[in-house]
């Protein structure tokens, strides 16, 4: 960012405002952050390695990026390489699902993602959400509606909470699936 310095402290703030800004400090304002990613360092609150290569890479060299992320792994923090090096769609609906999340500001999921016999579009692991993007050529007809309905029931029986959204929904109506998505953390965190 313009002004910024190599020597400057970045820190993230669960809310907006409040905060005066001060020489050598960049402060990032995240409306909403998950329990699973703040961690303790010294007794200070800070991001989990996760959460702050996350932050990072759309700021970052992918080839820094990897650095980073390489040194994490060597150290034995715990961050999941493969959500990190690219967004992991499969679509062109789930790149739109994927970009609506980071415009209303809601944790990063993870992108197809492997639990028992299916892949799922979107998961929040630690939450146990799941969210299945349901374009209309990969879901049409009565053969993929029983398919759907037998996945979320496999993985209600995990104890996932399953989302469903059509394109419509991601493209129309972005703010209605955020506030959706946004409850359904914010519930799970609290349960």
């Amino acid at each position: 960012m313009l002004g910024e310095t190599r020597s400057d402290c970045h820190v993230t703030v669960p809310v907006a405002g409040g905060r005066a800004k001060r020489r050598g400090i960049v402060i990032h304002r995240r409306p909403h952050m998950l329990p699973s990613e703040i961690t303790s360092r010294d007794g200070i609150p800070v991001t989990s390695p996760q959460r702050t290569l996350l932050d990072l890479r759309t700021r970052l060299d992918p080839e820094i990026l990897r650095r980073a992320i390489r040194e994490a792994e060597f150290r034995g923090l715990p961050v999941d390489a493969t959500a990190l090096v690219g967004d992991r769609t499969a679509s062109p609906l789930e790149l739109e699902f994927l970009r609506l999340c980071r415009r209303h500001h809601l944790p990063e999921p993870e992108a197809n993602v492997r639990i028992g016999p299916y892949v799922v579009d979107f998961l929040w692991r630690a939450e146990r959400v799941v969210v299945e993007t349901d374009g209309r050529q990969a879901h049409r007809g009565v053969v993929a509606a029983d398919e759907d309905r037998e996945r979320d029931r496999y993985l209600r029986r995990l104890g996932y909470t399953v989302l469903r959204f059509t394109y419509a929904e991601v493209v129309g109506r972005p703010k209605r699936v955020a506030a959706a998505v946004r409850a359904t953390l914010k519930r799970r965190m609290t349960s």
